[in-house]
């Protein structure tokens, strides 16, 4: 029978798009994109860009946390010597009310020793 017979000039089926050939002759076969302007990033390997993030962020990491003790001792020094001056503050109050009740007692004794300003002068 002539149907179960291949017909001799049939074209053969090619496996992959390189054994075809197309029959439009203004178009051209497609090939992998060329990177000659693309920026240096995309031109290195994925690993290698990756080693560099994580080089940065542990980089950036520590800095931040220098930054952070930094700030944390100045805050510190800060509320020290805040308290320093409150105390010395508090200090010289008690001094001063010290001294105010000790004219007012120096003035009872005298008052009761019978030495007032108008005796006195």
């Amino acid at each position: 029978m002539a149907n179960d017979e291949e017909p001799s000039n049939a074209i053969q089926l090619a496996s992959s798009a390189n054994g075809r050939v197309s029959g439009k002759s203004w178009k051209l076969a497609k090939s992998a994109t060329i990177r000659s302007q693309s920026s240096a990033g995309h031109k290195t390997r994925w690993q290698v860009r990756m080693e560099k993030t994580t080089r940065n962020q542990a980089i950036k990491k520590l800095q931040t946390e220098l930054k952070e003790e930094k700030q944390a001792e100045k805050q510190r020094r800060r509320e020290i010597t805040l308290e320093r001056k409150t105390a010395a503050e508090q200090r010289r109050r008690l001094q001063e009310d010290q001294a105010k009740m000790g004219t007012r007692k120096a003035a009872r004794l005298r008052r009761k020793a019978g030495r007032t300003k108008k005796i006195n002068g």
